[in-house]
């Protein structure tokens, strides 16, 4: 006789109330909070929008002398002026470029160690006021530039600008693209000197400029990648580059600076009697090159501005090269 047992009823799985979504599931990772705020003044948004503007990475404008004296017409009230002028306008439209570049980077730069700090990541500034503050900025340099020197300054800083905001926006993460584009920034404001004074720039000059440009940036982007590590997420282009590739192109790039700057120098010694000052000039050219990329090799020039102004023997080095290439323009 078999024996059959009652049929196991079935029953629906247990139901379970949805799980809702979270903020991070939703709208992608957790955002950072900023830094706690410093106390006093320095904790101020008044401070924080002078901190904004970057006065420091100001030095970097005065490329925009390279060209006046490369022509030997630095010392000329004519082209002073004008150059003089380019310099501010170029401070404003950076300080401008800045703004914006910081209200749009505002999450990651709270991801990063040091950047975290800056005022608007930090908090002190908030964004619509700093990208306001930018268009003001914008409109006062363009304008100034043509009412002030030639309309070609303005050109130039349009130019700028441009091509700053689109690296802002998308160009920052487009690997090798964004190396050139940073670099460009350097190579307009000696451009922006001769412009505004009306000098006709030399192609030597011209080559010089953009790979030394090449060569302070892509030693930068090594440096961050040195100090950063793994934190290198933070900037997404960081990902795309190894520690040998930028090694590669900066040394690339400073070999290539020194070849056209030696190139330049004896295209100029021929047209000058006496001692041989242009010639000369390569030697502090080049022990400055590879002073800097001592510090670029020790991952220490990921400001470049810093590192200029605080190591004393490349100051020296500086004021050498700008020594003997006077002497040399001004037939000494």
């Amino acid at each position: 006789m078999s024996v059959h047992s009652e049929p196991t009823p079935v029953t629906d799985p247990p139901t379970t109330a949805p799980v809702p979504l979270t903020a991070v599931d939703a709208a992608g990772p957790a955002r950072v909070p900023p830094p706690p705020r410093t106390p006093g003044f320095r904790g101020s948004r008044p401070w924080g929008v002078v901190r904004a503007l970057r006065p420091r990475q100001w030095v970097k404008n005065g490329l925009v002398l390279a060209a006046p004296l490369a022509a030997g017409e630095v010392f000329n009230p004519d082209v002073m002026g004008p150059t003089a002028v380019a310099f501010l306008l170029f401070c404003l439209s950076a300080s401008g470029v800045y703004l914006v570049n910081d209200s749009i980077d505002v999450e990651e730069d709270r991801r990063h160690p040091k950047k975290r700090y800056r005022p608007i990541a930090a908090g002190l500034v908030p964004r619509p006021l700093a990208v306001a503050l930018a268009v003001v900025l914008f409109a006062v340099a363009l304008t100034a530039a043509v009412l002030l020197t030639r309309p070609a300054l303005a050109g130039v800083l349009g130019s700028y600008v441009v091509i700053q905001l689109a690296y802002c926006v998308f160009l920052k993460n487009q690997p090798v693209i964004d190396l050139a584009v940073v670099a460009s920034g350097f190579l307009l404001r000696g451009i922006a000197g001769g412009v505004a004074a009306g000098l006709l720039l030399s192609q030597w000059f011209l080559l010089v400029a953009a790979f030394g440009s090449l060569f302070m940036v892509a030693g930068k982007r090594y440096s961050e990648l040195v100090l950063v590590g793994d934190e290198a997420a933070t900037r997404k282009t960081l990902q795309e580059y190894s520690a040998s590739y930028l090694r590669f192109v900066w040394s690339l790039s400073a070999g290539v600076a020194v070849t056209f700057y030696s190139l330049w120098a004896f295209e100029m010694a021929e047209t000058q009697d006496g001692v041989p000052w242009a010639t000369i000039s390569i030697a502090p050219f080049v022990m400055a090159i590879l002073r800097y990329a001592r510090d670029v090799d020790k991952g220490a020039a990921g400001a470049p501005e810093e590192i200029v102004m605080h190591d004393r023997v490349l100051l020296v080095l500086g004021a050498l090269w700008v020594l003997t290439v006077g002497l040399g323009v001004f037939g000494a």
